[in-house]
């Protein structure tokens, strides 16, 4: 059988945010922040009016699909958990595997307990470090909507890389928005 970087499941320790495994329990912590908080809806494309609220699903079903995530080798989710407080943020997620290129996508969410601290750009280092020495990845990529700047911003102080911009590819509020895609290599 073919083993992917992503069978590992590491805890990452900064000193604003330890990184550890997701867990199925987890997904009753995670469902709360997305519910409570919508700007996590709006910012990653997963509703399109600021009146919409994320589709739910049954807590059951969630707590399944994060229990397979957290063994699942085809994907590294890692909880974001604020040293600070010991409470659960977000996570960052590496997936999308490209074997042939030793490539794969990068996506994250901290919820609004863990924003304004440098625990998202903590958590961001941390795992792109693991994913880009460690694990060997060589390129990762992400997306990111125009109208999120905070996260971009974040993502050009760790040393992503703007490589281009799909125009109007989110509607929003009877919107056009922009996503821009951006990555960052190991060289």
């Amino acid at each position: 059988m073919e083993t992917t970087p992503f069978t590992d499941k590491p805890t990452l320790r900064g000193e604003l945010v330890t990184l550890r495994p997701i867990r199925a329990e987890d997904a009753d912590l995670i469902d709360a922040i997305i519910r409570t908080d919508d700007e996590i809806a709006r910012l990653t494309g997963s509703v399109h009016s600021s009146t919409e609220k994320p589709a739910g699903m049954p807590i059951e079903r969630l707590r399944e699909i994060y229990g397979a995530w957290a063994v699942a080798d085809d994907r590294l989710v890692l909880a974001v958990i604020d040293n600070a407080t010991g409470d659960l943020v977000g996570e960052v997620v590496l997936n999308e595997w490209d074997e042939d290129n030793e490539s794969c996508d990068f996506r994250t969410f901290i919820g609004a307990a863990g924003r304004g601290r440098g625990l998202g750009t903590e958590a961001t280092r941390l795992i792109l470090e693991h994913g880009l020495t460690t694990m060997g990845v060589h390129r990762i990529t992400l997306e990111v909507y125009d109208f999120n700047p905070r996260a971009r911003h974040v993502y050009e102080k760790v040393g992503f890389v703007h490589e281009g911009t799909g125009r109007e590819a989110l509607r929003f509020d009877d919107q056009r928005i922009d996503v821009h895609y951006m990555a960052i290599l190991a060289s």
